[in-house]
């Protein structure tokens, strides 16, 4: 079986938290030491390129800015030939506070990888968010997971795992 590379960008830790437990989730299904967990601090794109399936969290600030790692990691990321990878993203945000912005991130980042030929996963529903606008947003879907752990954390563990099993089968790992 192929190992997950799964990438993450934190400053409060929020992110890191959901990362570790979405890890937990997967191993759980598919076995200890199936996942490796990594910051993308000081990452390089060799670190990345080397997963065939890959999870890449990352959180949205404010007005639409990226998490400072990942902002620092765009110019590798464009590098990476993502040809046969399969990609899926979470990303958090708050859909009140920057209703105009929630999890612009994943959007962002998910047409980098699919310039370079990835494969997106994990696709999520709208239904239930309150936001009005997202770059991640592509019809009624989410291009990953999106939480909210500022006004939703009590759907966060239900909306993880239901995601970690949808994206077993689209790794087609089940």
């Amino acid at each position: 079986m192929s190992k997950i590379g799964l990438f993450y960008g934190t400053d409060t830790g929020n992110t890191e938290r959901v990362s570790k437990r979405i890890k937990e989730l997967l191993e759980e299904k598919l076995g200890a030491g199936s996942v490796d967990l990594l910051e993308i601090f000081r990452k390089k794109k060799e670190d990345m390129a080397q997963y065939n399936l890959l999870i890449l969290g990352m959180p949205t600030w404010y007005d639409g800015e990226l998490q400072g790692d990942w902002e620092e990691f765009i110019t590798e990321m464009t590098q990476i030939d993502f040809t046969g990878k399969k990609v899926a993203f979470f990303g958090l945000g708050d859909q009140y506070g920057y209703a105009s912005y929630f999890c612009d991130a994943l959007g962002l980042f998910g047409e980098i990888v699919e310039k370079n030929g990835a494969q997106l996963t994990g696709m999520w529903p709208v239904k239930g968010y309150e936001h009005d606008f997202s770059k991640a947003q592509r019809g009624d879907q989410f291009i990953g997971l999106c939480i909210d752990t500022d006004n939703q954390d009590e759907l966060t563990e239900e909306r993880c795992a239901e995601w970690v099993n949808q994206i077993i089968g689209e790794f087609n790992l089940s």
